[in-house]
């Protein structure tokens, strides 16, 4: 049975405003509504490492939706940037950003999504990594991403479907879409499961 199919009679929410995430469950043929939460993301750097930290703040998100009905899907998703044994999360200034993308700089990072699918009866967490190999990026590369695509709003501060993602990415091991937010493939096995 497609996917479609099984969950023609679902009400399945999104809970992201990223434009990304949007995009890509749509593109697996889903209706669905989106909404935003908004939860507590701090969390004890000295407990949680890689997928740990996605794991944690997509199921917290998930609990955060409390108005879940039997008929509804929530799908929540985080992701981070794993370099040098630390997360990069979202940059809040222009020198932030700089920061880290000079750190991704001519180096392979980590990225780490992860997903929940909730509903009243269960619910389920899993997580994908892709490896990401950066050219060495000069300062002006730089700053003429970060002043031109303000990339404030995504983890490591960069889209990888934006310029730098043209320019500056040498090598990619793992799924393009998991980079960009949401790994398409495993979410459409786990539906399916689910």
């Amino acid at each position: 049975m497609l996917l479609t199919e099984k969950l023609k009679n679902t009400n399945i929410i999104l809970a992201s405003q990223s434009p990304r995430r949007k995009e890509l469950l749509a593109g697996l043929g889903l209706e669905f509504s989106t909404i935003s939460l908004d939860i507590d993301e701090t969390f004890d750097r000295d407990l949680y490492k890689r997928e740990q930290i996605t794991e944690l703040l997509s199921a917290k998100k998930a609990k955060a939706y409390t108005a879940i009905q039997a008929n509804d899907l929530i799908i929540t998703s985080d992701t981070t940037v794993w370099v040098d044994d630390e997360s990069l999360e979202k940059a809040e200034t222009r020198e932030e950003a700089y920061e880290m993308l000079k750190e991704l700089s001519d180096k392979t990072h980590s990225v780490y999504t992860s997903v929940t699918i909730r509903s009243t009866k269960k619910e389920v967490t899993f997580s994908d990594e892709t490896q990401v190999t950066f050219a060495k990026l000069t300062d002006e590369e730089i700053y003429f991403y970060i002043d031109n695509y303000k990339p404030f709003d995504k983890a490591g501060a960069y889209g990888v479907q934006e310029w730098i993602g043209y320019i500056g990415v040498d090598n990619m091991n793992g799924s393009y879409f998991n980079v960009m937010g949401l790994p398409t493939h495993k979410l459409y096995k786990e539906l399916i499961k689910f």
